[in-house]
């Protein structure tokens, strides 16, 4: 599973294998994404990928998802910077969590997603949530369509 927060409102967590959203939740900005990462977490994960805004949170991640390795990226502390090792294992981790990119571009590019007006939490909320449905159905649309037989 790959943590992603997108914007200060969308909190979303993503199967990075079949790359469709399974959780998502909307807060008001001043919510700092770590503190929604317990509800992110369905408990059937094996890899926890987040970025350095869940640095710290193992704990959540074993108690929630026992069987999840945290695999987070590192966070340089003030007079304490990142080793080239850690900056490698960063990169690493990044490449796999790129892989889910692609479902923001279909939500901000395709379904038009990428700046919200903000017409209160709720009704912003559901348009998110209509947003992630129709990025999950895009993102398997080749599965669903019939194939052209040969």
């Amino acid at each position: 599973m790959v943590l992603r927060h997108e914007g200060p409102h969308r909190h979303i967590g993503v199967d990075s294998h079949s790359k469709l959203i399974h959780s998502v939740r909307s807060t008001a900005a001043n919510v700092h994404d770590s503190r929604l990462l317990a509800e992110l977490l369905h408990g059937q994960e094996t890899e926890v990928w987040g970025d350095s805004a869940y640095t710290g949170q193992g704990e959540v991640i074993s108690t929630h998802a026992p069987r999840a390795q945290d695999l987070t990226n590192k966070k340089a502390h003030r007079n304490r910077p990142l080793t080239e090792a850690d900056k490698a294992t960063n990169r690493t981790r990044s490449k796999v969590r790129a892989r889910v990119e692609h479902l923001f571009l279909v939500i901000k590019r395709i379904f038009e997603f990428s700046k919200v007006r903000y017409r209160g939490l709720r009704k912003n909320t559901s348009w998110l949530y209509v947003s992630c449905a129709l990025a999950n159905l895009y993102m398997v649309r080749r599965r669903l369509l019939p194939q052209p037989r040969a």
